[in-house]
């Protein structure tokens, strides 16, 4: 598990034979039968950390398959015209789902997309990709976004999962 990641175990009488786990903003959730001992806890949470592990880099497409999803998404909305150079994760965006640069043709996306569904990853990468041939924010650059089918309701999306996580809603230039 991530270096520093914080576990909440939550134990409930209610619950009777099943242990799950999810992962809540930088930790992770793990809800168990009050009625297991400790040693049953320590075994499950370990359990339950690596299997929620497995399944997000399942749903964490890598560099070269992002590389490979935006060169898709550039021909089937761009016609070929919006070419990355590179597509890359970073860890250092907080305040932006990703972010551009025209000059040298490289997207980057914000780590905190990864899990998400891959429609909303899609909506992002068009917005990047949009800026190659747009550099703002104008009724050209909403064009050529909106070309994507799902435009619309990944906004809502990150909308959502900004309130939700009740932080200042980051990438405010993927909803304008």
């Amino acid at each position: 598990m991530e270096d520093g990641a914080a576990i909440e175990v939550r134990r409930s009488a209610r619950r009777r034979r099943t242990v799950s786990a999810y992962r809540d903003g930088d930790k992770v959730v793990v809800l168990m039968p009050a009625w297991m001992s400790k040693r049953e806890e320590q075994k499950w949470v370990a359990e339950m950390v690596s299997r929620l592990e497995r399944s997000e880099a399942r749903k964490r497409p890598s560099d070269e398959q992002l590389m490979a999803r935006a060169a898709q998404l550039n021909d089937e909305i761009f016609g070929g015209l919006a070419t990355a150079a590179s597509v890359r994760w970073v860890d250092n965006q907080r305040s932006r789902w990703g972010s551009c640069t025209p000059g040298d043709r490289s997207v980057r996306l914000s780590s905190r997309l990864q899990g998400m569904p891959t429609w909303v990853i899609d909506y992002v990468l068009v917005h990047e990709l949009a800026h190659l041939l747009v550099p703002g924010h104008d009724d050209d650059f909403w064009a050529w976004v909106n070309r994507y089918p799902k435009t619309e309701r990944a906004r809502g999306y990150l909308l959502g999962w900004s309130d939700a996580a009740d932080v200042d809603r980051p990438g405010s230039e993927y909803v304008d």
